[in-house]
Parts: structure tokens; C-alpha cells; sequence
């Protein structure tokens, strides 16, 4: 890692952030994706999965239906690891959701480098470790806490649907959170909090929840951090605190991007695997 100019990439990076012909006119929101995504596959009993690896580019992650429309992110920073080749794709995605939380006014995230992708799909985590939107608090839980977060930091970084929108052909939802998905705020906390939501089926016969107005939308795992008491206090506070969102969310997705990386020498990353997880490999 010694003599490579990390500043070089976020700058790069950071160009690529407006975009006219993408969506709300920006990348930003589905590359903060992407390093969700990249990194939200771990298992901490097992150690597998999370963002060492990039494993999202073999077929059988990038398959997996919550994967969908990641290949927009992937393709815009293509373009970067062609101009830089000596960085891993699996440092450009998380450091790719990074800058681009900083260049829509959001906090610094610190971020580290010394990942290594894989060279074969070996260690490429089972599908189906991703939040399904559908469902409730229980799930929530049962997906968070699998890689070692509790209910505060899954209310943090909850808070990233302040940003983008969901697309009919990606996830089988429709609609922004908030009426700017371009700059990230506490807005989504409010919204939850003040608008009137309203529960009816989009286009595609999936529930979801609208504001008066339907422009708006929340999904049903949205709505269960106002209806769970122990999530609700968090959002209680993100709502009337930007500083103190901004400050736990930066804390919650940087430990989100580390996971899976247990750094050896020169802080490069290693493969390291719990008995039961080499057992099952």
C-alpha cells in the first residue's frame, strides 16, 4: 500500500458523484449501495462473507435478487480501477460509498485500505443474507445482529434511506424517502416520525407505505422502527439530531465496511475463517 495515492481515487471518485442521466442526478446513493451490499453478507460466527473478497463479482452473489441494479455502481467506477489498478475492487466499493456520503453532505466515514479480492469464487457467502424490505422488526434483528450490530446502529444505519430511491425492476418497491435523495440529512428520521403514512400496494402488488400526498414511500421495515419501542427511541433521537445521526451513523458504517477484514502485516487483509466456517468451505 506504501506510495499508492488514495487521494487520487477519492477525487476521481468523487467526479463521478453528479450525473445527469442517472437517476435523481446522481451516482451517490447506489454507491453507497454497493459498499452496504459488499460488506452486509458477513456472519460473525462464522467469519465469512462482508467487504474483503469483492466476491459480489462472481454470479452467484451478483445474482442474488437484493444484488440488483449494483451493476450500475460496478460499471461506474470500472472506469477508476482501469485509470488505478493497483487498488482492489473491494477497497474502491467500500471507499466508492464513502466519498460519496462526504460529497452529498453527509459525515466522514474513516475508511481504511488494505483489502484483497478473491481469485476464484470460493469463499463467495450463501445468498439470502440481505434485508428482505418486507418484513418486520424480528427480521431486522435477526439480519443485523448476525454481524454484530445492535439496535442503535441498525437505526443509524437505517438512516442511509435518506438517500435514492427504490426501483419496481430491482427490488419490487417504488419511490424515494425523502423529497431530496440526493443529500443526506436526518430528513428520513422526521418523515417517519410526522408524515402520515398510509399502507396500499404499488404497481406491482407489494405493500408498501405512502405519504398523503404518494409521493413519498417508507417500506414495511421502515415502518418497524417506529412500531418496535426500542428501535423507535433511536430514531426519536436521529430525528431531533442531525450532529449525534451523523456522528453514530460515520461510527456504524465504518465498523459495516471492516467487516470480514482481519488485517495481517502492513494491514493487508487475510482470509480467516472460525473451524465450523473452513468445515462448510
Amino acid at each position: 500500500m506504501a506510495g499508492h495515492d488514495y487521494e487520487a481515487v477519492k477525487a476521481e471518485i468523487k467526479k463521478i458523484v453528479p450525473n445527469d442521466e442517472y437517476d435523481d442526478g446522481s451516482t451517490g446513493p447506489v454507491l453507497v449501495r454497493l459498499a452496504w451490499h459488499a460488506s452486509g453478507t458477513y456472519d460473525k460466527e462464522t467469519g465469512t462473507g462482508g467487504s474483503n473478497g469483492a466476491t459480489m463479482r462472481y454470479k452467484i452473489e451478483s445474482s442474488d435478487s437484493a444484488n440488483n441494479g449494483l451493476e450500475h455502481a460496478r460499471k461506474f467506477l470500472e472506469p477508476i480501477k482501469e485509470k488505478f489498478p493497483w487498488i482492489s475492487y473491494s477497497d474502491l466499493w467500500t471507499l466508492g460509498g464513502v466519498v460519496a456520503i462526504e460529497a452529498m453532505g453527509g459525515p466522514v466515514v474513516p475508511w481504511k485500505p488494505g483489502r484483497v479480492d478473491d481469485v476464484d469464487d470460493k469463499y463467495v457467502p450463501p445468498n439470502g443474507r440481505l434485508p428482505d424490505a418486507s418484513q418486520g422488526a424480528a427480521h431486522i434483528r435477526s439480519i443485523f445482529y448476525r454481524m454484530g450490530f445492535n439496535d442503535q446502529e441498525i437505526v443509524a444505519l437505517s438512516g442511509a434511506h435518506n438517500l435514492g430511491r427504490c426501483h419496481g425492476d430491482r427490488s419490487g418497491f417504488e419511490g424515494p424517502w425523502v423529497p431530496n435523495p440526493t443529500r443526506f440529512n436526518n430528513t428520513y428520521f422526521k418523515l417517519l416520525l410526522h408524515a402520515e403514512w398510509v399502507k396500499s400496494k404499488n404497481s406491482l402488488g407489494n405493500e408498501q407505505f405512502y405519504s398523503d400526498d404518494g409521493e413519498l414511500m417508507m417500506l414495511p421495515t421502515d415502518m418497524s422502527l417506529v412500531t418496535d419501542p426500542k428501535f423507535r427511541v433511536w430514531v426519536e433521537k436521529y430525528a431531533k439530531d442531525k450532529d449525534f445521526f451523523f456522528n453514530d451513523f460515520s461510527a456504524a458504517f465504518a465498523k459495516l465496511i471492516e467487516l470480514g477484514v482481519t488485517r495481517g502485516p502492513e494491514g493487508l487483509a487475510l482470509r480467516k475463517y472460525s473451524t465450523v466456517a473452513r468445515a462448510r468451505l
